[in-house]
């Protein structure tokens, strides 16, 4: 039987919130399912605010 990670299901308790002015800064965002430690996947947002 498949782990509840495999099987891509479970609670999502790891948000990144960004305001509507931040928005237009969003360069990137990404989920790292394949970091492997715990059942939680880490996060990234990359923000550039030097552009736009």
């Amino acid at each position: 039987m498949k782990t509840i990670r495999e099987r891509n299901i479970g609670w999502r308790i790891d948000y990144v919130i960004v305001s509507s002015p931040l928005e237009k800064y969003l360069e990137n965002m990404e989920v790292h399912r394949c970091t492997l430690g715990s059942d939680h996947c880490p996060v990234s947002l990359e923000i550039n605010l030097d552009s736009r």
